[in-house]
């Protein structure tokens, strides 16, 4: 298959942690064509959506470990054969790990996958890349997540969907109506609709001498609307990332534990990533959802569940891949491309 990323600048990737590195080494280890570019590359010319992709080949190391006799059990294993880390601080140092042709213009429908990861915020450059890919759709592209999914299922409000899982919740721009809400609930979290890692989150009780000053500055005057939920002391145990693939919950989850003196679990914020296996509420959860999510071509999801709680529903680029791989064995990349490459081909 030819696969087209759609995704934030290759180089900038983490190597060791980041999860559409790890797609793009399993898709290469099977021999699929991989491609790359940026949002922004996007265009609408003599009718067609067209992008300026650039042909990505991995380093050796890669190549050399997917081209043996006996094939890699795992991407595991080709993350540990030379493309991962290699010093102490976790940053990649010497040769870079892949090479890129020119930039061509290329329809979009000539790949046989899109695979759209670009991270938040999801601002007006995001809806116009959703909008130019929905249109690539009508035109014989295979986009996935689906491109109208990306703008339904706002990650922090799309929980809405499924009531019966969330804790109490307010989604508002009025600063009132957050004290009404603190006062009921005593011990609050608030956060905006279109960030990720953790970005833009305060915990706020009563009493607290800078309660007016945080409501000015995250609702930005009351021109934007946040959300508030109940706080959750289980976040002490991890605010919980499941991912659901075509429908089905990869069996481990990542328990993003706060730094010591930190409300926030994000990897991003210091959290620390422990794997742990599905509770049965988790079970439940992933199960209630699954169906509903991939009726809608949303083949990836980040699920996020703090104690029992359903707190977001994560559909731009979900992460923590490598962190389940890593510590548990269980290969989700490879569950990851084994969904994409039934999608592309319209089992299941």
């Amino acid at each position: 298959m030819k696969l087209l990323f759609i995704a934030d600048p290759l180089a900038g990737l983490k190597t060791y942690k980041d999860s559409t590195y790890a797609m793009l080494v399993e898709a290469a280890r099977r021999g699929h064509g991989l491609y790359a570019m940026l949002a922004g590359d996007l265009a609408w010319r003599d009718g067609r959506v067209m992008g300026r992709a650039r042909a990505i080949t991995l380093a050796d190391t890669a190549l050399n470990a997917s081209s043996r006799q006996e094939p890699m059990s795992s991407v595991t294993e080709l993350l540990d054969s030379g493309l991962r880390r290699n010093d102490a601080s976790g940053e990649r140092t010497g040769d870079p790990w892949f090479a890129e042709s020119e930039a061509e213009w290329r329809d979009l429908a000539d790949f046989d996958a899109v695979i759209m990861r670009t991270d938040p915020p999801f601002d007006q450059a995001y809806l116009y890349a959703t909008w130019l890919l929905e249109m690539a759709e009508r035109q014989g592209a295979r986009v996935f997540n689906r491109p109208q999914s990306l703008r339904d299922y706002n990650e922090k409000l799309a929980i809405a969907r499924f009531p019966q899982f969330i804790a109490p919740t307010l989604v508002s721009n009025a600063a009132a109506l957050i004290r009404e809400f603190l006062a009921q609930h005593g011990d609050i979290v608030v956060k905006p609709l279109n960030a990720m890692g953790g970005s833009g989150i305060f915990r706020l009780r009563p009493g607290d001498p800078n309660l007016g000053a945080i409501l000015e500055t995250v609702t930005r005057n009351g021109a934007e609307t946040i959300m508030a939920q109940r706080y959750l002391p289980a976040i002490k145990d991890g605010d919980k990332r499941i991912l659901i693939i075509d429908g089905e919950a990869v069996p481990y989850c990542l328990a993003r534990i706060p730094a010591e003196g930190e409300t926030r679990g994000n990897l991003a914020a210091g959290g620390t990533g422990v794997a742990r296996p599905l509770t049965e509420r988790d079970w439940e959860i992933a199960r209630a959802l699954g169906p509903t999510l991939k009726q809608a071509g949303l083949l990836l999801v980040g699920l996020d569940v703090i104690g029992d709680s359903l707190t977001e529903v994560n559909v731009t680029s979900p992460t923590c891949f490598q962190e389940i791989t890593q510590q548990t064995g269980f290969d989700v990349a490879a569950m990851f491309v084994d969904a994409l490459e039934k999608a592309v081909k319209g089992e299941g």
